[in-house]
């Protein structure tokens, strides 16, 4: 652990918390797109804070056209570090104010703290640190701030239209130690006309691929025989769902309640999707929708993660195995709809994913909506000169082993050659992230710039 770095840091503490303070208290909320501002007024308006606030600390800055702003320390840039400005809306439940940080206990609470606005002001204080106490580096360095990464990180599809990717790229926008793999990821929805709906009304099942329903509904024509009701128990029991009838102006609704999960680790839900289809299956009279039904079933059988029945069930050493989640699952009487998110590994191709979830679709009728394609891994090798370098200084500095962690989900930095993702969350701590009462710990968010302070200078001077 360098001590002049943290000795720097913790006595420009008070000056951090104020600068913080400044882009928190903006709503960055994506809104609706005005002229010269893609993502709305709040986010540009949290832009141009940062860049005055980087001004004030002695820093050039380049804004590209409210996309992104870029922060430059030195010349000929070989590191760049990545964070965003950009926040999800408050939501429910909040006992402090979500744009209006406070301080309590060592804690900083406000929507972005720590996701990402916190980390954004570290890595602005990093460049600092290195600059008072080493002066100008060999190499440069960019803090490159974006506006849209809640919302599909357009934002970087046209900041690197104008920029090319430098040397290491970093991001603390995810979890430490370091993230050197991220799964690829296709997700296609479908359709089949259904010409005879043989007594079902509707289904409502997800709305969203990339999230394991908890919840889904049917209506069914009519009323369920009685006997039905021990159906409805033997179905709970296999596939760990709880089910509910009632009675709708005399149609029968059938409500199924599982357990919601993300779509990276679909194994930790009870999809409501399957769950509700397995017993459609058992009680609809036989026809063209309970083929059709039965046919997706056959494709993702209730408890089913791994792709097998869709027969793309696949692994590597370095990503694991492929999951597939079954996330969106509609009918309007006439259309029935689906979606799939599956979490591809490095070995995963268009060919054996795309191709094989196509012709098993179509052996049943269904066809793609649109064309889509499959997201390759991202994945940095171990023995990488950035990773080595962020995992040593990560020991350093925590007394912590660094390892190296490969996940179902998407970084900041997936599709930039070489970037990584390092930090902001330590492990064991729940930050409260996109829920109520978001939090960032003051210590952990001035350890992160002490640790990329540190990793400016092993790279820079």
């Amino acid at each position: 652990m360098n001590n002049n770095i943290t000795s720097y840091l913790n006595k420009n503490k008070s000056r951090f918390i104020a600068d913080l303070k400044r882009l928190v208290d903006i709503k960055s909320v994506r809104e609706a797109p005005l002229p010269g501002k893609p993502f709305g007024e709040d986010p540009a308006r949290a832009l141009a804070e940062a860049e005055k606030l980087a001004a004030e600390h002695g820093f050039s800055v380049r804004n590209f056209d409210n996309y992104a702003g870029e922060i430059t320390f030195g010349d000929a840039p070989d590191l760049m570090l990545l964070a965003h400005l950009d926040v999800v809306s408050e939501g429910d439940g909040w006992t402090k104010e979500p744009y209006r940080m406070t301080e309590e206990s060592g804690r900083l609470y406000g929507r972005g703290t720590t996701d990402d606005k916190g980390p954004a002001v570290a890595c602005l204080y990093a460049l600092e640190a290195a600059r008072e106490l080493y002066g100008a580096p060999k190499t440069g360095v960019r803090l490159v701030l974006g506006c849209g990464e809640e919302t599909g990180s357009e934002d970087m599809d046209y900041y690197f239209s104008q920029r090319e990717t430098l040397q290491y790229t970093l991001s603390p926008d995810a979890d430490y130690p370091l993230i050197h793999l991220e799964k690829g990821r296709f997700a296609p929805e479908f359709s089949q006309s259904i010409a005879v709906p043989g007594g079902l009304l509707e289904i409502n099942g997800g709305a969203t691929a990339n999230i394991v329903p908890g919840k889904a509904n049917a209506l069914i024509a009519g009323s369920v025989p009685e006997q039905r009701g021990a159906i409805l128990v033997e179905v709970s029991r296999r596939t760990g769902a709880s089910f509910r009838v009632e009675t709708e102006n005399g149609n029968t609704r059938l409500y199924c309640e599982g357990v919601s999960a993300h779509a990276a680790s679909p194994e930790k839900g009870v999809n409501a999707n399957t769950a509700l289809l397995t017993l459609l299956c058992e009680i609809l009279p036989d026809g063209e929708i309970k083929r059709a039904l039965s046919a997706l079933l056959a494709m993702v059988p209730h408890g089913e993660t791994d792709g097998a029945h869709c027969g793309v069930k696949m692994s590597d050493e370095v990503s694991g195995a492929l999951t597939l989640n079954f996330g969106i699952l509609q009918f309007d009487g006439h259309t029935l709809r689906g979606g799939f998110d599956l979490r591809c590994p490095v070995c995963a191709e268009q060919a054996n994913v795309k191709g094989t979830v196509a012709r098993r679709l179509a052996e049943s009728g269904f066809a793609f909506a649109g064309d889509p394609a499959v997201t390759p891994a991202h994945y940095v090798p171990k023995d990488a000169p950035i990773v080595k370098e962020a995992l040593r200084v990560y020991e350093d500095y925590t007394g912590q082993k660094g390892e190296c962690l490969a996940i179902g989900g998407g970084t900041y930095v997936h599709g930039i050659e070489g970037g990584v993702a390092f930090g902001v969350e330590f492990p064991g701590t729940d930050y409260r992230i996109h829920g109520a009462d978001e939090f960032a710990v003051t210590d952990e968010l001035l350890l992160t710039a002490a640790m990329y302070a540190q990793i400016i200078k092993d790279l820079c001077y």
